[in-house]
C-alpha cells in the first residue's frame, strides 16, 4: 500500500474548494458607500468598466444596490469612466 507521502497529485487538491463568500460591508460594519472614493469603487468594476454582479463580489442585495448607485453617480460626475479598455 502507498502511504500519503507517496501519492502525487496531478493538480492541487485544494483548487476545487472555494471559501464561503461574505458581504464585506456587513463584516466590517461599513454603512455608507462614498461615490467620491474611486479607489474603493474600482474593486466592484471589471476591466471594461462594468459593475460586477453579486454572485462574484459576494455582497448582499442591500449593499449591492448601494454600490451600483455609487458607481453610477461617480460615472455621471466623471470620477469613473463609463467604458474603458484595461482599467486596472
Amino acid at each position: 500500500m502507498a502511504s500519503k507521502d507517496d501519492i502525487k497529485f496531478l493538480s492541487n487538491p485544494t483548487i476545487g474548494k472555494q471559501s464561503k463568500k461574505y458581504c464585506r460591508f456587513k463584516k466590517f460594519g461599513i454603512r455608507h458607500i462614498d461615490y467620491k472614493d474611486s479607489d474603493f469603487l474600482l474593486q466592484f468594476i471589471n476591466e471594461q468598466g462594468k459593475i460586477l454582479p453579486r454572485r462574484i463580489t459576494g455582497n448582499s442585495l442591500k449593499y449591492q444596490k448601494k454600490v451600483a448607485v455609487a458607481v453610477k453617480r461617480a460615472r455621471h460626475l466623471a470620477i469613473l469612466p463609463f467604458v474603458t479598455d484595461l482599467l486596472k
